[in-house]
């Protein structure tokens, strides 16, 4: 596909095709992208409300909490926009079995049951021998277990399928070729395209989750790779339509050598485009974090989004002792977890802290 082709039929979307997307009974490829476009800014009300519509109907009033556990700050990518790029002078740190088995009782103190791991893209420290090590003992006090590391071949997923992992998130960060490679300046993510077959990978090993997203500001079009977002979800449910799919929404947020944004979508923009995802996959997870403000989420969550973390800590040892030299972002939700819980609470919605065990099993 091409990408400025793309743009262009994106922007050149009417009222009337807006309110044709809003009518459809299901919607499709070229109403998604009238939902997506600027012609449908004026319509942001009907919009969110058949979100929400949608979103009470397939989930009811609930809301699932997660939280991510970084157990390592090593990289050995350059990577623009990221705190833990490998030239940015911080203080580095991956957790020992020590210092692992403090963080999960921190947060398991905290109510969470749904763990996401985290870690710096680097095979060597925090490859697989690292994961295959430390897994087993995580997964033994979590009800379900994902994670965000380097992507991997696909009989390494197989394998830590057997160790207890539920789901993997990869972001593509954007999928437009030249702003790739104008932000992954050194290491093995410079390899688009092995990125980009990372999902198949784990439909292959039959990974249960598979979380997707981009990073709006990484190009001059958060509209065109909201888009190619969307057709990457539709081609994966179609091939690998065993495994469940969850979609992200981040931001651009500061970090140590953070780049500007090359395009800014604003929160009405964002609010825009989850509520369109929510009109074109109305079965999907659709999870906000939180870079996103208290006012923001509270506002948001309501309408679209069944999956959020709170509380969260971006760098290693966060929950046991806090040291925010060594964050990736810093986060702009800084509430603890029952506060968020009470506040949605307040807005008519269940918290879940815990829908699965890991001895259900999925084939």
């Amino acid at each position: 596909m091409d990408w400025d082709d793309i743009s262009l039929r994106i922007n050149s979307k009417t009222a009337r095709d807006v309110e044709d997307a809003l009518n459809a009974s299901k919607p499709g490829r070229e109403d998604l992208m009238a939902l997506i476009s600027p012609a449908a800014l004026p319509y942001l009300e009907p919009l969110a409300q058949k979100a929400q519509q949608l979103t009470r109907q397939r989930f009811g009033n609930t809301v699932h909490f997660f939280v991510p556990l970084y157990l390592s700050n090593l990289c050995a990518n350059e990577c623009s926009y990221c705190g833990f790029s490998m030239s940015n002078k911080i203080k580095r740190k991956t957790l020992n079995e020590e210092e692992i088995i403090r963080e999960c009782s921190a947060i398991k103190a905290q109510g969470f049951n749904h763990l996401l791991l985290v870690t710096g893209e680097h095979q060597t420290k925090v490859g697989m021998a690292y994961f295959r090590h430390h897994l087993p003992g995580i997964r033994q006090r979590f009800s379900s277990l994902m994670m965000e590391v380097q992507p991997l071949a696909e009989q390494e997923y197989a394998e830590l399928k057997t160790l207890g992992l539920d789901g993997v998130m990869v972001y593509q960060e954007t999928y437009h070729h030249a702003s790739y490679h104008r932000h992954h300046l050194r290491g093995k993510k410079q390899d688009f395209y092995w990125r980009l077959t990372t999902p198949d990978r784990l439909g292959h090993a039959k990974i249960d989750k598979i979380g997707l997203g981009v990073l709006f500001g990484l190009s001059h079009s958060w509209r065109a790779d909201s888009y190619m977002l969307a057709e990457h979800l539709f081609y994966l449910q179609k091939t690998y339509w065993q495994s469940r799919y969850s979609i992200s929404f981040p931001r651009l947020r500061p970090c140590v050598g953070g780049v500007e944004p090359a395009s800014v979508i604003s929160e009405q923009q964002l609010v825009q485009v989850i509520c369109a995802f929510r009109l074109f996959a109305p079965d999907v997870e659709l999870s906000l974090s939180t870079r996103e403000s208290p006012f923001f989420r509270d506002n948001m969550i309501p309408l679209a989004i069944n999956n959020i973390s709170a509380g969260s800590k971006t760098q290693p040892g966060g929950y046991a002792d806090d040291h925010p030299e060594l964050e990736q972002f810093t986060p702009h939700d800084n509430r603890s977890p029952q506060q968020v819980a009470q506040a949605l609470i307040k807005n008519g919605l269940q918290p879940i802290w815990k829908d699965w065990e890991h001895y259900f099993g999925r084939s």
